[in-house]
Protein backbone atom coordinates (compact mmCIF):
# COMPACT_ATOMS: atom_id res chain seq x y z
CA UNK A 1 0.00 0.00 0.00
CA UNK A 2 1.47 3.44 -0.67
CA UNK A 3 2.63 5.85 2.29
CA UNK A 4 -0.56 7.51 3.45
CA UNK A 5 -3.47 5.18 2.30
CA UNK A 6 -5.63 4.70 5.01
CA UNK A 7 -8.05 2.10 3.54
CA UNK A 8 -9.15 1.11 -0.13
CA UNK A 9 -12.36 0.14 -0.60
CA UNK A 10 -13.72 -1.69 -3.94
CA UNK A 11 -17.49 -0.39 -5.10
CA UNK A 12 -19.44 1.62 -7.46
CA UNK A 13 -20.76 4.94 -7.67
CA UNK A 14 -21.40 7.08 -10.81
CA UNK A 15 -24.77 6.31 -11.53
CA UNK A 16 -28.05 5.99 -10.89
CA UNK A 17 -29.45 2.77 -10.14
CA UNK A 18 -29.56 2.64 -5.75
CA UNK A 19 -28.39 -0.45 -4.26
CA UNK A 20 -26.53 -2.12 -7.67
CA UNK A 21 -24.58 -5.35 -7.11
CA UNK A 22 -21.82 -6.88 -9.35
CA UNK A 23 -23.87 -8.63 -11.48
CA UNK A 24 -25.56 -5.28 -12.57
CA UNK A 25 -23.05 -2.79 -12.44
CA UNK A 26 -20.77 -5.55 -15.07
CA UNK A 27 -24.01 -6.21 -17.34
CA UNK A 28 -23.44 -1.90 -18.05
CA UNK A 29 -26.76 -0.74 -17.67
CA UNK A 30 -26.49 0.84 -13.98
CA UNK A 31 -25.03 3.55 -15.10
CA UNK A 32 -22.35 3.20 -11.99
CA UNK A 33 -18.76 2.80 -12.88
CA UNK A 34 -16.33 0.10 -10.86
CA UNK A 35 -14.28 2.11 -8.78
CA UNK A 36 -12.39 2.34 -5.15
CA UNK A 37 -12.71 4.51 -2.17
CA UNK A 38 -9.03 5.58 -1.03
CA UNK A 39 -9.24 6.64 2.51
CA UNK A 40 -5.92 8.77 2.97
CA UNK A 41 -3.83 10.98 5.44
CA UNK A 42 -3.24 14.13 3.07
CA UNK A 43 0.17 14.95 5.34
CA UNK A 44 1.67 11.81 3.88
CA UNK A 45 0.39 11.37 0.63
CA UNK A 46 -0.97 14.38 -1.78
CA UNK A 47 -3.86 13.72 -3.86
CA UNK A 48 -1.50 15.07 -6.95
CA UNK A 49 0.77 11.94 -6.07
CA UNK A 50 -2.47 9.61 -5.84
CA UNK A 51 -3.67 10.99 -9.39
CA UNK A 52 -0.09 10.32 -10.85
CA UNK A 53 -0.73 6.22 -9.61
CA UNK A 54 -3.92 6.49 -10.72
CA UNK A 55 -3.23 7.48 -14.37
CA UNK A 56 -0.29 5.18 -14.03
CA UNK A 57 -2.19 2.10 -13.90
CA UNK A 58 -4.83 2.44 -16.44
CA UNK A 59 -5.63 3.65 -19.65
CA UNK A 60 -7.16 7.05 -19.61
CA UNK A 61 -7.38 7.81 -23.08
CA UNK A 62 -9.75 4.62 -23.89
CA UNK A 63 -13.58 5.28 -23.48
CA UNK A 64 -15.09 2.60 -21.71
CA UNK A 65 -12.62 0.03 -21.58
CA UNK A 66 -9.57 -1.33 -19.67
CA UNK A 67 -7.73 -4.10 -20.95
CA UNK A 68 -10.04 -6.69 -21.67
CA UNK A 69 -13.17 -5.20 -19.55
CA UNK A 70 -15.47 -3.09 -22.07
CA UNK A 71 -18.64 -1.25 -21.32
CA UNK A 72 -19.43 2.23 -19.13
CA UNK A 73 -18.83 0.66 -16.32
CA UNK A 74 -14.75 0.70 -17.08
CA UNK A 75 -14.83 4.11 -17.77
CA UNK A 76 -11.71 6.11 -16.01
CA UNK A 77 -13.66 8.26 -13.78
CA UNK A 78 -12.44 10.65 -10.42
CA UNK A 79 -15.00 11.10 -7.84
CA UNK A 80 -15.09 13.74 -5.69
CA UNK A 81 -16.27 15.28 -2.29
CA UNK A 82 -14.54 18.58 -2.35
CA UNK A 83 -14.37 21.08 -4.93
CA UNK A 84 -10.26 21.29 -3.53
CA UNK A 85 -10.64 17.62 -5.07
CA UNK A 86 -12.38 18.58 -8.40
CA UNK A 87 -9.47 21.67 -8.93
CA UNK A 88 -6.54 19.63 -8.28
CA UNK A 89 -8.17 16.44 -10.85
CA UNK A 90 -8.95 18.71 -13.80
CA UNK A 91 -5.57 20.36 -12.87
CA UNK A 92 -3.62 16.95 -12.97
CA UNK A 93 -5.61 16.02 -16.52
CA UNK A 94 -4.64 19.34 -17.96
CA UNK A 95 -0.92 19.31 -17.27
CA UNK A 96 -0.83 15.40 -18.58
CA UNK A 97 -2.42 16.57 -21.69
CA UNK A 98 -0.60 19.13 -22.10
CA UNK A 99 2.58 17.57 -21.85
CA UNK A 100 1.60 14.55 -23.94
CA UNK A 101 0.47 16.49 -27.65
CA UNK A 102 1.76 13.94 -29.74
CA UNK A 103 -0.78 11.09 -27.09
CA UNK A 104 -4.13 10.69 -27.02
CA UNK A 105 -6.15 13.15 -24.85
CA UNK A 106 -7.33 11.87 -21.51
CA UNK A 107 -11.03 11.39 -21.09
CA UNK A 108 -11.26 10.91 -17.38
CA UNK A 109 -14.48 11.86 -16.31
CA UNK A 110 -14.51 14.28 -13.07
CA UNK A 111 -17.82 14.31 -11.48
CA UNK A 112 -19.25 15.06 -7.43
CA UNK A 113 -19.67 11.52 -6.06
CA UNK A 114 -23.01 11.19 -5.51
CA UNK A 115 -23.27 7.36 -3.42
CA UNK A 116 -20.45 5.35 -3.31
CA UNK A 117 -21.91 1.68 -2.60
CA UNK A 118 -19.20 -0.87 -0.93
CA UNK A 119 -18.67 -3.80 -3.53
CA UNK A 120 -19.57 -7.53 -2.08
CA UNK A 121 -17.57 -9.42 0.60
CA UNK A 122 -16.42 -11.78 -2.30
CA UNK A 123 -15.32 -8.86 -4.65
CA UNK A 124 -12.81 -7.73 -1.88
CA UNK A 125 -9.52 -8.31 -1.76
CA UNK A 126 -10.00 -10.20 -4.70
CA UNK A 127 -6.11 -10.35 -6.20
CA UNK A 128 -5.03 -11.15 -2.37
CA UNK A 129 -8.29 -14.63 -2.44
CA UNK A 130 -7.37 -15.21 -5.73
CA UNK A 131 -3.60 -14.40 -6.93
CA UNK A 132 -3.47 -17.23 -9.14
CA UNK A 133 -6.16 -16.60 -10.80
CA UNK A 134 -5.86 -16.09 -14.93
CA UNK A 135 -7.00 -12.03 -14.28
CA UNK A 136 -4.80 -11.37 -11.85
CA UNK A 137 -1.94 -13.42 -13.63
CA UNK A 138 -2.41 -11.35 -16.76
CA UNK A 139 -3.88 -7.79 -15.75
CA UNK A 140 -2.90 -7.25 -11.76
CA UNK A 141 0.60 -8.50 -11.91
CA UNK A 142 1.91 -6.31 -14.61
CA UNK A 143 0.56 -3.70 -13.06
CA UNK A 144 1.73 -4.43 -9.62
CA UNK A 145 4.90 -4.25 -10.97
CA UNK A 146 5.09 -1.13 -12.63
CA UNK A 147 3.79 0.70 -9.24
CA UNK A 148 6.63 -1.01 -7.48
CA UNK A 149 8.65 0.37 -9.98
CA UNK A 150 8.02 3.66 -10.50
CA UNK A 151 6.48 4.33 -7.13
CA UNK A 152 9.27 2.62 -5.15
CA UNK A 153 9.38 6.07 -2.89
CA UNK A 154 5.85 5.93 -1.90
CA UNK A 155 5.41 2.60 -1.11
CA UNK A 156 5.47 1.85 2.70
CA UNK A 157 8.73 0.15 3.78
CA UNK A 158 6.98 -2.77 4.90
CA UNK A 159 5.72 -3.95 1.59
CA UNK A 160 8.21 -3.28 -1.04
CA UNK A 161 10.05 -6.85 -0.21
Amino acid sequence: MLKGVISVMPGYAGGTTPNPTYESVSGGQTGHAEVIQVEYNPTQVSLDDLLTVFFATHDPTMPDRQGPDIGPQYRSIILYTAESQKEVSENKIGEINDSNSAGSPLVTEVKLLDKFYPAEEYHRDFYAKNPSQAYCQVVINPKLEKVKKDFANLLKNNDQS
